[in-house]
């Protein structure tokens, strides 16, 4: 609270961007954690909560006729453009902002404050609630070829790889560490995902050390250990997800790529995805051309008593600003690496070695994605949980730097991980009956990344966070979303066995701008309905009036006199007179999705549905979990099934 000089600040006016409303008038706070504004000029009190974190950077704007403007962007893409009255009070909000925004130490990061008053016996069964040994004993691990082990419990192979790993068995403690001398940061070839059906795996690393004509006994042997162990292959791809001219530039710097006359039976190829501050630079072209083509023109006519008046974006400006951009190629390129490694894995049942430069960036994207692809468990909430634990978090990506927790070096920050949510949003747009969770859980990770409420994205490494005491100080973010599960839930899934590996076309028209991402918080720009939030509004009606329709029926012999023959069909008419309203009256839905963030977004600028009451709201997840929502895939089906044929 020390960095806040004027806690309360009256009569600030808030713009709206994309829409012709009038600006809302209200009352600004400063908290320890938070900027609250509280919209004094609405019929509902609204509030518009932004953490701190989420602060990406505040600019103080020229002076106008309405006051002075002080623009506030988010790392979540929120825009916040708010006109102060007073200059002092405006200075003063500015100046502690930035300060607020840009902690330097750790021990000021939210997530060792953030107190949810649970036990401490619930905060540790919290962190053990995502067990990475049960997901390698689910792959079939340990086997005759794999082996978990503790080679590195005291970090002497690799200070940024977790105390356990998974090695080929074949390979020696003496080949683990001479392979991790002649890696970049000793980031060795480890187990990414075993494809069970044909025993070829995925594994990741760093680039080698190999310069111009280096070479490593060591090495060599770890390389062909992972490709014996899949017999079915006679050899295996080594993958460098860099585009060659990097790659060989950084032979001249003593690093690289490997050699295929040093190693057996090794297919090598690039794939070229740009690195960190090509991605950085091109999500900056993203939102300043795709999502803020417009300019922000202040004037005040008191006649019309508008504020601002906003310049639409023409089609023109949003496709040159998103082609400008590059963004899309560069998710497609991701992509098309992910595919890549999959077809390789199930079709040519080869292995295949993944690295970049150092292992935990455009690495992490590729195995994780292909992982997504090959394996429906990974589609789960609980699967997509283990998936990010696994290859993100427990492998090293530097959370920290790249999302500039801290205020440290800007060319550390890229947006490394929102791709890989986003391309994860592009799968669920090709298949959207394949995935348990909604967009709601990938736009809920992607906040909680940035928020620093919770410590699971704190620190760059496993290592970093047994330093920090993450474990024993903080929370875990997996339990606080598994109790949302109701309301991240896809009514569309259609199940854990109704698709295996999935297939995605990668052609350009197969990729679509995210508006739901990047212009979020823009309502102008977003449909007034929603047809799966309709959906699952509906499903949760059902259930609620099946529960009321079960305990009228355990009431009725309690009453006197005789009872009814028709009354124990009560449920089975409430059946009847649900199932065929509603899919013909969309029209009757007028509420938004409900807020998707606990900090820092809706608190009370969006209308919750209403559908459940509280009482049924404690007892969802235990309710008939998939069964209803399998129905709706079924029922699309049937109609597709019964109207005109579909043409391919």
């Amino acid at each position: 609270m020390e960095h806040i000089t004027t806690p309360k600040v009256e009569n600030v006016k808030l713009l709206d961007r994309y829409t012709d409303r009038k600006a809302a008038n209200g009352t600004l706070y400063l908290t320890a954690t938070h900027l609250i504004y509280v919209d004094a000029s609405a019929d509902v009190r609204k509030e518009t909560w932004i953490l701190h974190h989420h602060i990406v950077s505040v600019e103080k704007l020229p002076l106008t006729t309405a006051g002075y403007p002080l623009l506030i962007h988010c790392k979540n893409f929120r825009v916040a453009h708010f006109v102060i009255g007073q200059e002092r009070d405006c200075h003063e909000v500015y100046t502690s902002l930035l300060k607020l925004s840009q902690p330097a130490k750790p021990e000021e990061l939210y997530a060792f404050s953030y107190n949810p008053k649970v036990s401490k016996e619930s905060r540790e069964i919290g962190w053990k609630l995502i067990d990475l040994k049960v997901d390698y004993q689910r792959m079939g691990i340990p086997n005759d070829y794999w082996e978990l082990t503790d080679v590195n419990k005291d970090y002497e192979v690799c200070n940024t790889y977790p105390p356990e790993i998974v090695v080929p068995r074949a390979a020696s403690k003496a080949v683990v560490i001479g392979s991790s001398r002649f890696r970049s940061r000793g980031r060795i070839p480890v187990l990414s995902y075993l494809y069970k059906e044909n025993n070829a795996a995925i594994c990741r690393c760093s680039q080698p050390l190999s310069g111009f004509s280096a070479r490593c006994l060591e090495d060599e042997q770890m390389l062909q250990a992972i490709r014996e162990a899949n017999p079915g292959s006679p050899f295996m791809y080594v993958v460098d997800t860099r585009p060659k001219l990097n790659a060989m530039a950084n032979r001249a710097a003593g690093k690289g790529y490997e050699n295929e006359d040093n190693y057996d039976n090794i297919r090598f190829k690039f794939i070229g995805i740009e690195n960190i501050h090509v991605m950085r630079s091109s999500l900056q072209k993203l939102l300043e051309g795709a999502c803020r083509p417009c300019e922000w023109p202040l004037f005040f006519t008191p006649r019309r008593e508008k504020l601002c008046e906003m310049k639409s974006p023409s089609m023109s400006d949003f496709l040159t600003g998103l082609e400008n951009s590059g963004w899309l190629r560069h998710i497609k390129a991701v992509m098309d690496a992910g595919v890549f490694l999959a077809k390789a894995v199930k079709d040519e049942k080869a292995s295949v070695l993944v690295h970049c430069s150092d292992g935990w960036d455009r690495t992490a994207q590729v195995c994780s994605l292909a992982s997504l692809l090959l394996d429906p468990f990974y589609r789960t909430f609980e699967g997509f949980m283990v998936l990010i634990e696994k290859e993100w978090i427990a492998m090293g990506h530097k959370f920290s730097h790249r999302c500039g927790h801290l205020d440290g070096d800007p060319k550390e920050v890229s947006p490394v991980f929102t791709q890989f949510i986003e391309c994860v949003w592009q799968l669920m747009q090709q298949f959207p009956c394949c995935f348990e969770f909604s967009e709601r859980l990938l736009l809920e990770i992607h906040d909680h990344v940035y928020s620093c409420q919770f410590g699971n994205f704190l620190g760059n490494c496993h290592k970093e966070r047994e330093d920090l005491k993450i474990f024993e100080k903080t929370h875990s973010l997996w339990p606080f979303l598994l109790e949302k599960k109701q309301e991240l839930r896809n009514p569309l899934y259609k199940g854990f066995t109704a698709y295996k590996e999935l297939q995605p076309n990668t052609l350009p028209f197969s990729f679509q701008f995210w508006c739901g991402m990047y212009n979020r918080f823009d309502k102008g720009m977003h449909p007034k309905q929603c047809v799966l939030d309709y959906l699952l509004k509906c499903m949760s009606q059902k259930m609620n009036l099946e529960d009321n329709a079960s305990e009228l029926e355990n009431k009725l012999p309690f009453l006197d006199g005789p009872l009814p023959s028709e009354g124990s069909s009560l449920s089975k008419v409430g059946h009847t007179t649900l199932k065929t309203p509603m899919l013909n009256t969309p029209q009757g839905y007028e509420g938004e999705p409900p807020p998707v963030l606990s900090n820092g977004a809706l608190m009370g600028d969006v209308d919750v549905p209403s559908g459940v009451d509280q009482k049924h709201k404690e007892n969802l997840p235990h309710h008939r979990d998939l069964q209803d929502l399998s129905d709706a895939p079924h029922m699309l089906d049937s109609e597709v099934k019964g109207g005109k044929p579909q043409h391919h």
